[in-house]
């Protein structure tokens, strides 16, 4: 055969290997499927005309990152409309709403540690950590006036406990913010650190897979602070981030709910369940003389007999259902 013709005949040939190939993709992934990637991955471009705010984009997820606290929506309650400040030099409002399976605004929720909505912000390198609570108004609409203090991306974690639903939630997507950036993260473990002139040092090991109790103590000048005082029902409030994608944990001490005027310390007992070995970041609470302070801390895990093949944890440990991916954990006697 002439070497036109063998061309030719290739062609042909090529042209029917495609054509089935696009037939069998076509049956094999049904469209609702590749929309739904589609979804997962697109920017939400909805925002007030002239309105220069930052819109959240919507980011794809799977059961297992929703546990952890790192996809938009969790059993039919969704994070939408999330708006922030585009740049480090503007202030306006930070706004999100929380739909639920009926694709309504939600707007019944539960206290949970004296909150209705625990919004958390921190920059993609650890840094510039915030825990603050919005004010939800009629159309179940949250806002709070908000300022950022650097360029970069952050995550967004709005943490809540629908009433219809009866159990914790934790959302999130990421938020960017123009400027100049240049990423510090965690070079090593920091067990100690001071902030606003307490001291602050963590003791223990936190083992992937197993419950792992954490204590914290708090110094002034070289003396132990026990002048703690409540906070949102505890003694301290601690949300721990696992490093690189920053798979939220949430914790809380040991006892029961501190009673008004109660005062405590220097030691404040946690038990934490890591869903994996790695680095994670701690974010201390605390409140002294009617003032709350934030002490980052970082820790290593260890590998524990709890923790599956495939990097999960099969539960276990105080306060936390298998499988759960460690959300929304509690020390025992500590009611949530």
């Amino acid at each position: 055969m002439k070497a036109p013709a063998r061309l030719g005949l290739y062609g042909l040939v090529l042209v029917a290997v495609f054509a089935v190939a696009g037939f069998a993709a076509n049956a094999v992934i049904p469209e609702e499927t590749v929309q739904s990637w589609s979804e997962g991955t697109e920017l939400n471009t909805n925002q007030s005309e002239g309105d220069n705010m930052n819109t959240a984009g919507h980011e794809g997820h799977t059961d297992d990152t929703a546990a952890l606290g790192l996809g938009i929506a969790q059993e039919g309650y969704r994070l939408t409309a999330v708006t922030a400040p585009t740049d480090t030099g503007t202030e306006k409002k930070l706004s999100l709403t929380i739909t639920g399976p009926d694709g309504n605004p939600v707007t019944d929720f539960q206290l949970e540690h004296e909150k209705e909505l625990h919004l958390i912000t921190v920059r993609a390198d650890g840094q510039h950590f915030r825990h603050v609570h919005p004010e939800m108004n009629d159309g179940g609409t949250w806002t709070i006036p908000w300022q950022w203090d650097a360029a970069g991306t952050y995550r967004v974690f709005a943490d809540f406990v629908p009433a219809e639903a009866g159990e914790g939630l934790t959302l999130s997507t990421s938020v960017h913010v123009g400027g100049d950036y240049e990423p510090t993260p965690a070079t090593g473990p920091s067990t100690e650190t001071t902030v606003d002139g307490f001291d602050v040092s963590v003791e223990g090991d936190l083992t992937a897979g197993e419950a792992s109790p954490l204590t914290m103590t708090i110094t002034r000048a070289g003396e132990p602070v026990t002048e703690l005082e409540p906070y949102l029902g505890a003694f301290g409030h601690l949300v721990a981030l696992r490093g690189g994608d920053l798979a939220y944990l949430h914790v809380h001490p040991h006892g029961d709910e501190p009673q008004a005027g109660e005062m405590s310390g220097p030691k404040i007992v946690f038990e934490a369940t890591a869903p994996t070995e790695g680095r994670y970041l701690l974010y201390l609470d605390f409140q002294v003389d009617g003032e709350v302070h934030t002490a980052p801390l970082v820790i290593d895990t260890t590998t524990g007999s709890g923790l599956r093949g495939d990097g999960h944890s099969d539960g276990g440990g105080s306060g936390q259902e298998p499988g759960t991916g460690g959300e929304h954990q509690e020390g025992e006697g500590h009611d949530h």
